[in-house]
């Protein structure tokens, strides 16, 4: 099966690395085949080792700051209204309104639909808008729907897209169609004047089973073209988790290393206290090295983290702890 983006600069750039005439789905299968298998004991003992590094004082305020300004800070729900967006962002804009010197998120992130909600409300901040896409969450439409969900976010002003990649194709070891998918989605990311949105990968890796799938899914999501790769939708459990951020972050320090590309890392669902935020930023350092601790190269997909990270934040300034109406509910 030859890929139907072989005249694509992401197919160019996969037939250098791999070394091959033809991007094909055996030539993908026996490279993705070919990476290093993860030691599944190896790769949960040292998660649970890092996650129990202690940061005191000073390093601790500057990493409780670090990880306040790499929240997408996040509603994806079917509920959501406009209004509902526009309190997310004047939260984005003011998270403490007793303390003009703490940080901002990163991003908001919302359903296309949203976007240009969210870019009005953010103004020239420098907030970015994230849009999901793709048929976010399940992916599950043709890829004539997917483009044009894409399309239609970054039309609206997206700075970033979070698509989907297609489960059941990588689980079926379809890897040249999820390949062509996500060039093709990146090529839709373009907008007029020339620039493009950021592109982040969903693997789902709740649905990958197997830690050598993340390894193999972050490897295929790069080779693609994808700016950042990212855990989960945060619909399927288990979301976000230690090892699986290990692996993905092992992943991205090696990519930059083989074709000196920098890729972004995003966990994302059921990050909600400071103490995990925390041992995420350990992990980063350890794993991936001090490059990735800004807000351009790891992200946390988050709607409840910042309220934790506000009351700590508090508390480190003052002494005490606030009372529960201290934060505003997400």
């Amino acid at each position: 099966m030859t890929s139907t983006a072989d005249k694509g600069d992401a197919a160019s750039r996969a037939r250098d690395l791999l070394g091959v005439g033809r991007l094909t789905n055996a030539a993908l299968t026996t490279w993705l085949h070919g990476l290093p298998g993860v030691d599944q004991v190896g790769c949960e003992a040292r998660a649970a080792a890092l996650g129990t590094r202690s940061i005191k004082t000073t390093a601790k305020a500057w990493a409780i700051d670090a990880a306040i300004s790499m929240i997408d800070l996040t509603t994806l729900e079917g509920s959501d209204t406009h209004d509902k967006v526009r309190s997310l962002c004047g939260k984005a804009l003011v998270p403490d309104p007793t303390d003009a010197t703490t940080p901002r998120p990163a991003a908001i992130c919302v359903y296309g639909d949203m976007v240009a909600t969210a870019k009005k409300a953010l103004g020239d901040s420098g907030i970015r808008v994230a849009s999901v896409a793709t048929a976010f969450p399940s992916g599950r439409a043709s890829m004539r729907v997917r483009l044009a969900d894409t399309r239609d976010g970054v039309q609206a002003g997206a700075d970033e897209i979070d698509m989907v990649i297609d489960r059941g194709a990588f689980l079926s070891g379809r890897y040249l169609e999820v390949f062509d998918q996500i060039a093709a989605v990146r090529e839709a990311c373009l907008r007029a004047d020339g620039s493009s949105a950021h592109l982040k990968v969903i693997m789902e890796t709740g649905e990958l089973a197997t830690y050598d799938n993340v390894r193999r899914a972050s490897y295929l999501s790069m080779l693609a073209g994808g700016h950042f790769i990212k855990t989960s939708t945060g619909k399927v459990s288990p979301a976000a988790t230690l090892p699986v951020t290990l692996v993905m972050l092992e992943a991205v320090r090696d990519w930059r290393e083989l074709t000196g590309t920098q890729v972004g890392v995003k966990p994302a669902g059921g990050i909600r206290t400071s103490k995990d935020a925390l041992k995420y930023l350990v992990m980063v350092s350890e794993v991936a090295g001090d490059d990735w601790l800004d807000p351009d190269w790891f992200r946390f997909g988050a709607s409840s983290l910042l309220n934790d990270l506000l009351l700590q934040r508090q508390k480190l300034r003052t002494g005490a702890y606030s009372g529960a109406d201290y934060v505003t509910i997400d």
